[in-house]
């Protein structure tokens, strides 16, 4: 891959919506969540060893998320050791991805970007930003969680603040337009550091 550029970005920031904008400008675009359902699904490779750590998560062949997240609920000292299982499958899938699109700029979409480390194995980091207010209202407009999943979601990632203070770009989602103009600029200075090198 000619530049890997990690992207990361808070709950309902609209990183998902940032990383197509990137695609549509050529980028190989790598989704952390979308490896996870696919470890998840049938005949996912994180399948068997969940089932083993928590038996009654395996619905159907498939690993449900809910049942995983009212498993961490009652136990939070389970989730380091499904970390354990997941991040090294999630991370031999993000090699593959970049084995693949050797000859091409790679934007790896991945929540937890600083929280796991992946920013060392990145040539750098963008962050999507929307104000707190801003993301709460389009979290919760989405009818999918209450404001204390939101929050309990929250807690456990790096302040917004944070993960903007440490990512080489940032990019603001207030609209569309101006998210694609940024997008725009950082794939024009990613291109122009690749010139330069």
């Amino acid at each position: 891959m000619r530049f890997k550029l990690g992207l990361t970005g808070s709950i309902g920031m609209g990183k998902s919506t940032t990383a197509a904008m990137f695609a549509d400008l050529g980028c190989a675009v790598w989704d952390a969540d979308a490896a996870v359902h696919r470890l998840y699904g049938p005949g996912g490779a994180a399948v068997a060893p969940l089932g083993a750590l928590v038996p009654e998560a395996i619905v159907e062949g498939s690993v449900s998320r809910a049942v995983l997240r009212e498993a961490l609920r009652d136990d939070p000292a389970l989730l380091p050791r499904i970390e354990e299982i997941v991040h090294p499958l999630v991370r031999a899938d993000r090699d593959a991805f970049a084995a693949q699109h050797a000859g091409r700029i790679g934007v790896f979409d991945i929540p937890l970007l600083f929280e796991t480390g992946a920013e060392a194995e990145m040539d750098a980091t963008a962050c999507v930003t929307i104000p707190a207010e801003e993301q709460r209202a389009r979290v919760l407009a989405r009818g999918t969680m209450s404001a204390e999943d939101l929050d309990a979601i929250l807690a456990r990632q790096m302040p917004n603040t944070e993960k903007c203070a440490r990512a080489d770009y940032v990019i603001e989602t207030d609209t569309l337009d101006y998210a694609r103009a940024q997008v725009r600029d950082v794939v024009q200075d990613i291109e122009q550091r690749l010139q330069d090198a």
